[in-house]
């Protein structure tokens, strides 16, 4: 292994001075190859040379010329080799070079042989005097340093793994499949000047002797680690490797890499992963899409139909050969049958026992060990699995349960949900592929949704039930981690960002308007809004929380932008402030029901609106019209009561332990509070940034009713309770009460109560039209 002294001080020209020497060498072959077939396989041609004799001597000067010619072509790839080795080398020099010149800039020494230290010498005596009595400055040090060493230490690391790599290509390039007659050696008349293809070809031949079940040596694994390391993000060396194994081939090295991590070698589990995660990081530049972009040089969106156009063009292209060809390939064996244990051994005895799996299910399984996968191939991907499950719609179904919980999450035994989940990293990916503004992508989104006829079957579960004298198989139910996938694909598809958490306010693209909108609207004519799908209640919830301005208004019901009559579907628009969705009030109250059958993702979207509710008022002018201020708090307490009616559904129906959902309720509410930017609006034009005083007001008066909420649980569920619900009367009170305060008036002031009679009427307006929605009976 080269060492970081050597790395710096190695005169690295000595390569291209080798690779001249070698053209020359090259270019010496080509003489003696010229004079050879002049002088003496020339003579093999002659009218007066015939006979078996000349047979005999035209074939074994044959030999001897296109030894003359490998020799040149041998030459050259060693040349080519040297000069990409030289390449490689300088650019990873600097790289070690850069990393060094970063951490002395922090503040750090970096001695010749590469060792990092605190510089001690930069400091004053003061700031020397107290770093030797604080512990925390020592640790914060220890850990600066460690850092910078781990960085010094990867770049001297990549600086191996590439010598490695050429020490490979050298030992192939003078091998080869034509190498002479035997009586002499040969040269390699195949040579390349490739560094990568070369290290492809012996990965290659590791993979495939993997995926046969033969014994590979530690060596061996080794080295796919380091070429997977060595090669990442390579283009040719992916394309190589990956076409060599071609996709049945690379399904099978998958399935027995899982196999070997999970059940036959787990000592060895992390190397297993590691090299399926480098397989699948191959796969993904192996498939990689370029962008396109316009006359005017601007990226063309994903899903549009100037990017359709450009990719179609793309399509016939020699770059898009390989794309082609593998997917295609992957059409064909998609379906087939493969053996992995997680599946097979899944149920020791009778149905289930030996299943197999299929290849878009290892498939599914690999891409979620990846990254960076071009939008284009993974939409290309989901939808051929779903026109394969269309044609057959129970061919996933397997036996056993396949989540997290059930210890076999990482297989992706609902191929399509796992496609989603790696579609969601990519959210502009995944809204160009569901965006309701597409055929394609209303046909997608009405199908995942469940919606119609033609809605998607998620039940992919086989069961069985014990009989008397035998088992006899039940009806097939989903798994406990079914849309998933799903849920975070529809998350960044309308929000724009990564999913798995609350998202700030901001401007939406109708793109990602659209897909709420539609969402809202299909959930609620099917019936499925407040009882959500399994796992789409967190998802929804996350989106809504960046979509609380239009919430807002819907609930306000003050601004005609924004209403729609109940039972109707609207359409989404624009102003300078982005896309907003117009969904019938009744169609979104259902839907915030169905987020509060989990209370603290419910406390979550009731800390959005409060939040929002609080940065409207505290965007007054200070010179603010009393009709202005009014119109503010009736919408305001309008919104809120909205949400209090949900709440009061909740708290007063039978289904849950009312004083554990408080509780979680509170808790939703409490942990979105410690983190009060999260909900800051972006464009403080529109919605306005809170002051201190005012942020300080938002916390005390919602600890208080926090209180309140738990209390309110536990009272008796009576009617009269439903009608005086008042904990969330409250909220609005002291809002306003708080905001009062921060403007100078006192909370008592008759100022200030003239405007909490405003809250108090018009919360109790929100709160029972929501109720009129969630409890006809009323």
């Amino acid at each position: 292994m080269p060492t970081y002294h050597e790395i710096l001080t190695t005169d690295l020209s000595t390569l291209t001075k080798a690779a001249e020497r070698w053209d020359g060498m090259a270019k010496d072959f080509n003489k003696q190859e010229t004079a050879y077939r002049r002088d003496v396989h020339g003579i093999t041609l002659l009218p007066t040379f015939a006979g078996e004799s000349r047979q005999a001597a035209n074939a074994r000067f044959g030999v001897r010329l296109t030894e003359f010619q490998s020799a040149q072509t041998e030459a050259k790839a060693i040349a080519s080799l040297l000069r990409e080795a030289h390449t490689q080398f300088v650019d990873l020099r600097k790289k070690l070079e850069s990393a060094r010149q970063d951490a002395i800039a922090a503040g750090m020494k970096v001695s010749d042989q590469g060792v990092v230290s605190y510089d001690t010498g930069k400091l004053s005596p003061g700031e020397r005097q107290e770093l030797a009595h604080d512990p925390d400055s020592q640790e914060s040090v220890r850990k600066s340093v460690a850092s910078w060493q781990a960085r010094i230490d990867q770049c001297v690391k990549d600086v191996d793994d590439a010598d490695k790599g050429v020490e490979v290509a050298f030992d192939a390039v003078v091998k080869g499949p034509d190498m002479g007659d035997g009586t002499v050696p040969g040269f390699n008349g195949k040579a390349q000047g490739d560094i990568d293809k070369y290290e492809a070809q012996e990965a290659d031949d590791i993979a495939r002797r993997v995926a046969k079940g033969e014994k590979v040596s530690a060596a061996d694994l080794a080295e796919l680690r380091r070429t997977f390391r060595d090669n990442k993000g390579d283009k040719t060396f992916s394309q190589t490797f990956l076409d060599g194994l071609g996709p049945d081939g690379t399904l099978k090295f998958t399935n027995k890499l899982e196999d070997l991590a999970y059940f036959d070698d787990t000592k060895n589990k992390s190397t297993y992963l590691e090299i399926n995660g480098g397989l699948a990081d191959s796969l993904a530049v192996a498939t990689r899409v370029p962008d396109f972009k316009d006359s005017e040089g601007r990226r063309l969106r994903f899903g549009t139909t100037a990017y359709n156009e450009a990719f179609q063009a793309w399509t016939k292209t020699d770059d898009a050969r390989f794309y082609t060809k593998w997917r295609a390939a992957l059409r064909e064996h998609g379906d087939d049958e493969y053996a992995l244990e997680a599946a097979g051994d899944k149920i020791p005895v009778g149905y289930g026992q030996g299943q197999k799996i299929r290849g878009y299910q290892s498939l599914a399984t690999l891409m979620q060990q990846g990254h960076d996968y071009s939008p284009q191939f993974v939409a290309d991907v989901a939808d051929d699995m779903i026109a394969t499950e269309k044609k057959d719609p129970h061919i996933w179904d397997l036996y056993g349960k396949f989540s997290d919980k059930d210890g076999d999450g990482w297989f992706a035994n609902d191929p399509v949900d796992g496609a989603l989940e790696a579609m969601s990293r990519n959210p502009e990916g995944a809204t160009g592929y569901l965006d309701p503004g597409t055929a394609a992508g209303r046909e997608r989104l009405d199908y995942l949704l469940g919606h119609g006829h033609g809605g998607r079957d998620w039940n992919i579960i086989h069961t069985t039930h014990e009989g008397a004298k035998t088992d006899y198989v039940g009806p097939d139910v989903e798994d406990s981690d079914a849309r998933k996938g799903f849920g975070d694909a529809l998350e960044a598809a309308t929000t724009g960002q990564a999913p798995g958490g609350y998202h700030p306010v901001g401007q939406h693209t109708e793109p990602q308007a659209r897909i709420l909108q539609h969402t809202i609207d299909t959930l609620d004519s099917d019936n499925q809004a407040k009882k959500l799908p399994n796992n789409l209640t967190l998802p929804l919830a996350h989106i809504l929380t960046a979509y609380t301005p239009d919430t807002h208004e819907i609930n306000a019901q003050s601004d005609s932008r924004f209403e729609l009559p109940p039972g109707n579907t609207g359409s989404v628009w624009s102003d300078k402030n982005g896309a907003h969705i117009t969904v019938a009030r009744d169609s979104l109250t259902k839907l915030m029901r169905g987020i509060a059958n989990d209370p603290t993702a419910f406390g979550h979207v009731y800390a959005a609106e409060q939040h929002h509710a609080h940065d409207l008022l505290a965007a007054l002018p200070q010179d603010a019209s009393k009709t202005v201020i009014s119109n503010r708090i009736t919408d305001c307490s309008r919104a809120m009561g909205a949400y209090d009616g949900v709440r009061a559904d909740i708290i007063f129906g039978e289904r849950f332990n009312k004083t554990q959902w408080a509780a979680d309720f509170n808790h939703g509410l409490s942990s979105s509070l410690s983190t009060a930017l999260m909900f800051k609006p972006k464009n403080a034009e529109f919605l306005g940034p809170a002051g201190d005083v005012a942020s300080r007001a938002l916390d005390l008066y919602t600890y208080e009713s926090n209180k309140e909420h738990v209390a309110e649980a536990n009272l008796k569920a009576t009617e009269d309770n439903v009608k005086l619900y008042a904990a969330g009367q409250h909220d609005v009170e002291n809002m306003v009460r708080m905001w009062g305060q921060s403007r100078g008036n006192d909370i008592d002031s008759d100022w200030t109560k003239q405007y909490v009679h405003v809250g108090q009427q018009d919360y109790n307006y929100g709160r029972d039209r929501a109720l009129d929605v969630l409890r006809a009976d009323r």
